[in-house]
């Protein structure tokens, strides 16, 4: 288990549950078809648990790369590691999403809405309006960043007297899913708070090369990506403006 394998794990447990829920929610004839938001929102908080509990003693659990951007600018995290938690992070996030796929695959088969289908791997507007989105997503995950960086001071000592990677796990899973669920019930029903490049991204590419009918509107794609990163990094200044 290295970190690398510890953001690969705990993305992937993130979004096959994350998503899972949404599958749950919005696919024909699923047990949990149209009971509502607030089940998406609080399972998808517990999601950010399971995989912040697997993945935090290794890596941090950082399961995001705007938390690994925001982190390394604030000086918090090394730049010669981020490519290789982002890559863990886009690698889980794909991994889980197919999971999401293979488990609600009879599901799938008969919903005919197709966003319906592309909502259960990546998010999208509730209106459609790309400079709105983008403030919505940057201020989303503005505030994820933020708050992590007053939940605790930002390191972790361990047993071998190093400092472990820090990240959502420096701070107790339990913390940040509830920081998660309040973003998802304030701040979700504009773009369905992806504040999380990879959480969008590797689901939407496992969407386009899955058999599922429908588009990956890629047209959107750069929102729940670029917007993410210029939050975690505003977030990031500020702190370190603060202290």
């Amino acid at each position: 288990m290295t970190p690398f394998v510890a953001e690969i794990i705990g993305t992937m447990l993130m979004i096959l549950l994350g998503n899972g829920v949404v599958a749950n929610v919005v696919l024909k004839d699923t047990k949990g078809n149209n009971s509502g938001w607030i089940v998406i929102a609080t399972a998808w908080a517990l999601a950010v648990f399971v995989g912040v509990q697997v993945a935090g003693p290794i890596s941090g659990a950082h399961l995001n790369p705007a938390v690994t951007i925001g982190l390394a600018v604030a000086g918090k995290f090394s730049w010669d590691l981020v490519p290789t938690y982002i890559a863990g992070e886009m690698i889980g996030a794909a991994l889980g999403a197919f999971l999401v796929w293979l488990f609600y695959r009879d599901h799938f088969a008969i919903t005919e809405d197709e966003g319906a289908k592309l909502a259960c791997f990546s998010t999208g507007p509730a209106i459609r309006n790309p400079l709105s989105n983008f403030i919505s997503e940057t201020i989303g995950t503005f505030v994820l960043v933020f708050v992590i960086f007053y939940f605790s001071d930002p390191s972790l000592s361990i047993h071998n007297d190093t400092t472990a990677k820090i990240g959502l796990g420096s701070i107790g899973a339990l913390p940040v899913a509830f920081l998660v669920w309040a973003i998802g019930l304030s701040l979700g029903g504009t773009t369905g708070y992806a504040i999380n490049p990879a959480r969008d991204l590797g689901p939407r590419i496992m969407h386009a090369l899955l058999p599922i009918k429908g588009s990956s509107d890629w047209g959107y794609a750069w929102i729940p990506i670029a917007a993410p990163i210029l939050g975690a990094s505003l977030a990031a200044i500020l702190y370190s403006f603060l202290n």
